[in-house]
């Protein structure tokens, strides 16, 4: 891969690595760094009804699972961004070829080509 083509892909992964934490602590700002009574706006001193409870609960867990994801991708783009440096970004993981330039636009944190990646959802 020429020089100029890894240094345009380590810009966009590093733009998406910002984005990732950015959206990243923007969810735990906003769902979990609060008590449930904090997250609701309920003021008051009595307790919360079991519905409510439930919807809160259901939120929670949602943004759980949104975090998650998100630090996954993370880790995704970290990874792509130390294969930069270590000179082995665009090469598959699995069968050693070129991945093409349109799966890495894409996909920037792409580890498998097309070929290995189907043959991996298959099994």
């Amino acid at each position: 891969m020429k020089k100029k083509d890894k240094e345009k892909f380590r810009c966009l992964l590093e733009k998406r690595r910002e984005g990732l934490l950015s959206e990243i602590e923007h969810l735990e700002n906003d769902s979990l760094n609060k008590s449930q009574r904090d997250a609701s706006g309920d003021l008051s001193g009595y307790s919360f009804h079991m519905a409510d409870m439930g919807t809160d609960n259901f939120d929670r867990e949602l943004t759980l699972d949104l975090v998650s994801t998100e630090q996954k991708l993370l880790y995704e783009v970290d990874e792509a961004l130390r294969r930069i440096k270590e000179g082995t970004f665009g090469l598959c993981q699995q069968c050693g070829k070129d991945i093409r330039h349109k799966r890495l636009e894409a996909v920037p944190y792409a580890r498998l080509c097309i070929k290995c990646k189907e043959e991996m959802e298959k099994k």
